[in-house]
C-alpha cells in the first residue's frame, strides 16, 4: 500500500482501539471514518489482493454476511463488519482491524453498494431481498432496484447470487451475465405488486410468480430450501442444522452456501461451520436475567416484523419502538405490520414512541401493557420465557442494559 495508506490504516486501528476501550462503542465507525478522512482511498486499497464477497438486501444482511463468513473460513481466514457497520466507514475499519487476509465477506447498506462495489471490485455480490425502509429517507423500492441493476450491469465480471422469489430482485440482477439465483422463499409480498419493468400486475401462484404484461418472470434457482435443508445445484439435498432460530435463517444459510460455492466451498465443509453461529450483534441471544431467559430479535421494518413473529415462541412479548435517526423518524410503517398472531400472549410495550404501538396494537385488537423501562418488563412477566422484539435504536438500548451481550 502506499504509505499514506499505511499511516491511515494504523491510526484507524488504534481509534476503533481506544473507542473499545473508553467503553464508547466497538469501534467498527470511527475508526474507519478517521482513516478515511486521512485516505480517502483507503478502502480501496485494503480491499486490494483479496478475494471479496458483499451481501446486500434490506433485511437479513447482517446473519448472511456472518453465516458467509463462516462458511468462506473453510479456505481461510476472512475479514468481515461482523458488528453491522454496514457503510463505507465500517467496511474500512473492519479490513483494517483484521490486517491482510485472502478473503473478505462484506454486508453493505443497500443505498452504498454501486459505491462498494466500485471501491472492493468483489468476485461475488449477493442481493437478498428490497421492501420498504425508514420512508422518510430511503429510496423507494423500484428506484433502488433500479440503481442495483444500472450498477451491475456496469460490472459484468461479477459474479451475483440473487433471491429468485423477489420481483424486485430478479429485475435488478437481469442485467448480470453471471447469475446464480436462490430460492428461500418469500412471506412479504407487498412491495412487489407491480412489475418494475412494464407497471403491469405480477400474479403468484404457489411458489412461482410472473409479470401479467411482459417476459419478467421468476427464474428457475439453483440453490433451494426444501423443508428442514437446502438442495444444491446437483440436486443434493443437505440438512442445515442452525441454532439460529425460524426458516428466514434456513433461506440465508441457503444463500451463505451458494455465495460460498463461488469459491470453491463444498456444503459439506461448510454446514459444520455454519451450525456453530449462535447469536449475531446480539440478535437471536438468549439471557437469563432474574429467572427469565430473554431473547433478543431485531425488527426495523414491515417485512422483518412478519419474520420476527414467526420465530417468535407463545410466551410473554416486550415489543420497544423508537424513532431516533438509525431508526427512520416515521413510524407510519407500523400500520403495514399486522401484529393479530401477538394475540394469543402477554403483551408488553415501551420505547420512545410506544404510545404509537399503542395505537397500532388497539387497532389490531391485540391486548398490551404499557412499561416504562426494561426493567419494568422483567417483573412484569413470570419467570421462563420472555421474547423482545425491537427495532434498531430501542434494541440496542436493551442489548446495553444487558451489557451488550453478543
Amino acid at each position: 500500500m502506499p504509505l499514506i495508506a499505511k499511516v491511515a490504516t494504523s491510526v484507524s486501528k488504534t481509534a476503533a482501539a481506544l473507542s473499545r476501550a473508553a467503553g464508547r462503542g466497538d469501534g467498527s465507525v470511527i475508526g474507519g471514518w478517521i482513516g478515511l478522512k486521512i485516505d480517502p482511498d483507503l478502502l480501496a486499497h485494503l480491499a486490494s489482493g483479496r478475494a471479496v464477497a458483499l451481501v446486500s438486501g434490506t433485511n437479513g444482511k447482517t446473519t448472511t454476511t456472518r453465516l458467509t463468513a463462516a462458511a468462506v473460513g473453510v479456505l481461510g481466514r476472512v475479514a468481515t463488519n461482523s458488528f453491522g457497520a454496514n457503510m463505507p466507514t465500517g467496511h474500512t475499519s473492519a479490513l483494517a482491524k483484521e490486517g491482510h487476509t485472502p478473503f473478505a465477506v462484506l454486508e453493505v447498506d443497500e443505498h452504498y453498494l454501486a459505491q462498494v462495489i466500485d471501491q472492493t471490485r468483489p468476485k461475488v455480490v449477493a442481493l437478498l431481498n428490497l421492501s420498504r425502509d425508514q420512508l422518510d429517507r430511503a429510496k423507494e423500492v423500484a428506484m433502488m432496484a433500479q440503481l442495483w441493476k444500472t450498477t451491475l450491469a456496469g460490472h459484468p465480471d461479477i459474479r451475483v447470487v440473487a433471491n429468485a422469489d423477489d420481483p424486485m430482485v430478479v429485475w435488478a440482477a437481469g442485467s448480470s451475465p453471471q447469475t446464480t439465483w436462490f430460492s428461500a422463499g418469500q412471506r412479504w409480498h407487498d412491495d412487489s405488486f407491480v412489475c418494475p419493468e412494464s407497471g403491469h400486475p405480477i400474479e403468484r401462484s404457489g411458489g412461482d410468480w410472473w409479470c401479467t404484461g411482459c417476459p419478467l418472470r421468476r427464474p428457475r434457482p439453483q440453490w433451494v430450501v426444501e423443508d428442514e435443508g437446502v438442495i444444491d445445484p446437483r440436486g443434493d439435498w443437505h440438512l442445515v442444522k442452525l441454532q439460529l432460530p425460524g426458516r428466514v435463517n434456513i433461506g440465508n444459510a441457503a444463500t451463505a452456501l451458494a455465495v460460498a460455492a463461488e469459491f470453491g466451498v463444498r456444503p459439506i465443509e461448510a454446514l459444520p461451520r455454519l451450525s456453530r453461529v449462535a447469536s449475531i450483534a446480539g440478535r437471536y441471544a438468549q439471557v437469563d436475567r432474574d429467572g427469565r431467559n430473554i431473547r433478543l430479535l431485531l425488527a426495523k421494518n414491515p417485512a422483518s416484523w412478519l419474520e420476527a413473529f414467526d420465530m417468535a415462541d407463545q410466551a410473554p412479548t416486550l415489543l420497544s419502538i423508537n424513532a431516533r435517526d438509525p431508526d427512520g423518524l416515521d413510524t407510519s410503517w407500523l400500520y403495514d405490520v399486522d401484529f393479530s398472531p401477538l394475540r394469543d400472549r402477554p403483551v408488553l410495550i415501551t420505547g420512545d414512541r410506544a404510545f404509537d404501538l399503542a395505537v397500532r396494537l388497539q387497532v389490531n385488537q391485540v391486548p398490551f401493557r404499557h412499561v416504562n423501562s426494561f426493567d419494568e418488563a422483567l417483573r412484569s412477566v413470570p419467570p421462563g420465557r420472555l421474547e423482545v422484539i425491537a427495532n434498531y435504536t430501542a434494541f440496542q438500548d436493551i442489548r446495553a442494559e444487558l451489557d451488550r451481550v453478543n
